[in-house]
């Protein structure tokens, strides 16, 4: 039976709570908790920091409660709970050095850090070194989460001042102990789907740095429908933020069958340059309970992670990505000197290597692969109709006449947290079906949102809008349209939406002489009305003709 714990403040007794709520925890009760969680320390820190403390605390707790599960188990298997630690540990040993993928429990948590000993530890001054070293131990002792749990520092000091102290922590810690978070206690799928809608909470309070790591769930969902992963394939993100867009396609496959085929979901792999992101990353795919996921960190441009050989990417069946839009840290010798020969088809110019992303994506495509990368709605029109050399248009214009470009999707303004702009999916596909050869799905979701604050939401009917004209590959008012390549080529490869999909209400324009006709009709009304007007006027006298 857990500690209980009382506290002498009033103010601060309904934090803490006498035992822990048994009930299975659903979807908004967990939201609501977790964001209670985290509350207990808005105001110790800023929104963008308040996060580093308490994803990591969610994620502990996630892991010290599996483990208890687990634990128990073999204690009712072997009869002997000192037997049965023995035996786990011994197993837990065997497993490291002999690189099993089998082990008896999935993360081994020494009993002197399980969350019961960070619940019980004094709030005496110690408490936060305390978190941190049980945090980097775990991490020691499970090398998959290295990088995961060992990146924050409990004790970390600005200006002399903790960012986290003692007291708040102990509150902190608290309150994520009234519910449980085991096997039994909440789904993998709901606490994953809890943790989405944390890393949306966080996003809203932090401004532009959110598109960092944060893409509105609703964007990945469409693009999950879009790309619709088929069995035994794999999916990479090389910009993977949290992971969201990773975790949206393989949940797309499970949800569209059966739990039977579940074991043929595709494997997903992900690069994330910063730490910290990375960190959310992991922690996001194993809440979800996807421990097979690989995710690498690094500069994917400068040091990609995922390659075959010397010279060469590894290459996957889908590509979903969200990179950072109009980067500007690479120029010209960056990209001539590539060693992985990712930008053959042009080089991009240093104001934004949007069309650098794209290169690096298809090259990571196997040949019969697909892509959806969201980008700057200006990618897919910079240069076109220019007189000169435009380096983003050419390399447009090679992706267009190569037929590598499938579709694209204008997204309503306003959905993503670092800027107010719409943004496009782009759609790419190594081999298009010889129906579509040298056609291109050209959809405007531009109106397909509902006001929300601080951001715009896409829509349900729009997400299911886009996914059917696509799967019909098929022209509709107000929503798509089928160009072909003379289409593209009439524009200067300018493919936005908009100028091919009116989502405006029609106006009917008549012919000019039908018009000046009704004009002089009405020109001669109104002059016979007025001379009957000044007839009236001077029979009674009111006036006078000049």
């Amino acid at each position: 039976m857990p500690k209980k714990k009382t506290s002498t403040d009033s103010s601060q007794t309904t934090l803490l709570l006498e035992t822990e709520n048994e009930e299975q925890l659903d979807l908004p009760k967990l939201e609501t908790w977790l964001w209670d969680a985290a509350c207990v320390i808005r105001g110790a820190t800023d929104a963008p920091k308040f996060k580093d403390f308490i994803l990591p605390l969610i994620f502990y707790k996630r892991l010290s409660d599996v483990f208890d599960d687990e634990f128990e188990k073999h204690v009712e298997e072997f009869g002997n709970e000192e037997i049965a630690r023995k035996i786990t540990e011994a197993d837990h040993a065997d497993a490291l050095e002999k690189d099993r993928d089998d082990p008896i429990v999935r993360f081994y948590i020494p009993q002197e850090y399980s969350w019961e000993a960070l619940r019980n530890h004094p709030a005496d001054g110690n408490l936060g070194q305390f978190v941190t070293d049980a945090m980097r131990e775990v991490a020691r002792a499970n090398p998959r989460l290295q990088g995961v749990l060992n990146v924050e520092d409990f004790n970390e000091r600005q200006s002399g001042q903790r960012l986290i102290d003692d007291d708040r922590l102990e509150k902190l810690i608290e309150v994520i102990s009234q519910h449980r978070l085991g096997l039994e206690d909440a789904e993998p799928d709901i606490l994953g789907r809890a943790y989405e809608y944390l890393l949306r909470k966080f996003a809203e309070g932090q401004g532009q740095s959110a598109g960092e790591f944060y893409t509105p769930k609703e964007v990945g969902a469409l693009m999950a429908r879009l790309i619709n992963p088929e069995p035994y394939t794999t999916i990479y993100d090389p910009a993977c933020g949290s992971g969201g867009l990773l975790i949206k396609g393989k949940l797309q496959f499970e949800q569209t069958h059966s739990d039977q085929e579940k074991s043929q979901a595709p494997n997903i792999y992900g690069q994330e340059l910063t730490p910290t992101t990375y960190a959310m990353a992991k922690m996001n795919a194993f809440l979800h309970d996807f421990i097979s996921a690989d995710i690498q960190i690094g500069d994917t441009f400068r040091n990609p992670r995922f390659v075959a050989d010397n010279s060469k990417l590894q290459r996957f069946d889908y590509v979903i990505a969200n990179p950072m839009w109009n980067q500007k840290e690479y120029d010209d010798d960056f990209y001539e000197n590539d060693n992985w020969n990712r930008f053959s088809d042009g080089t991009p110019p240093s104001s934004s290597a949007d069309w650098a992303w794209v290169q690096h994506m298809l090259a990571s495509l196997k040949d019969n692969g697909r892509a959806a990368i969201v980008l700057d709605t200006g990618a897919v029109s910079r240069g076109s109709g220019s007189k000169h050399t435009d380096r983003e248009r050419d390399i447009r214009k090679k992706f267009v006449e190569k037929d590598l470009i499938e579709g694209v999707v204008l997204l309503p303004e306003n959905l993503f947290y670092n800027t107010t702009a719409p943004g496009i999916i782009l759609l790419l596909n190594r081999s298009k079906p010889e129906e579509r050869k040298t056609q291109f799905l050209l959809i405007n979701l531009s109106q397909h949102f509902e006001k929300g604050k601080p951001k715009n939401i896409l829509t349900d009917e729009g997400i299911t809008a886009a996914t059917e004209v696509y799967e019909a590959w098929e022209s509709r008012e107000k929503l798509s349209s089928v160009i072909t390549l003379e289409d593209a080529q009439k524009t200067d490869y300018n493919l936005s939406p908009s100028q091919f999909v009116d989502v405006g209400d029609k106006v009917e324009h008549r012919p000019v002489n039908e018009i000046l006709a009704d004009l002089t009709e009405a020109r001669i009304a109104r002059e016979k009305a007025d001379n009957a007007l000044e007839d009236v006027l001077a029979q009674l006298g009111l006036n006078e003709r000049h």
